[in-house]
């Protein structure tokens, strides 16, 4: 199997968070252990499959635990690896950032939908 050869160290980050959803299950663990359902919740909008594809994903990086009590009805719960949280911490400054520019980058996008009506009409 060929080796990633990585470019920086941005690139190693995007490598494990990539996507829509990891960064916001990042962040909704970082506060606490959650069971699947509170977790689905949390995130808002993500459908059941991808929800599991990236816990799958997240759990082979070694980034989120998965507890399974073995028990009927099923209990699972889902928590952040010493790892995770280390991820989870380099995480803060960008929601930092999101905060403070929230105005700005809601009209930005408003823009762009507007802009992409324009073009597409």
């Amino acid at each position: 199997m060929q080796r990633k050869v990585f470019s920086c160290g941005l690139d190693v980050a995007l490598a494990v968070i990539g996507g829509k959803w990891k960064p916001l299950i990042l962040f909704h663990l970082a506060h606490d252990t959650r069971r699947y359902g509170e977790l689905k919740r949390a995130v808002g909008g993500v459908s059941d499959k991808m929800l599991i594809q990236q816990l799958k994903e997240l759990h082979a990086d070694g980034v989120v635990d998965r507890r399974d009590y073995q028990q009927v009805p099923p209990k699972v719960d889902y928590s952040l690896t010493p790892f995770g949280k280390t991820l989870a911490d380099a995480l803060v400054p960008l929601c930092a950032w999101g905060t403070e520019h929230i105005t700005t980058v809601e009209k930005l996008v408003a823009n762009r939908a507007a802009s992409d009506l324009n073009v597409t009409a």
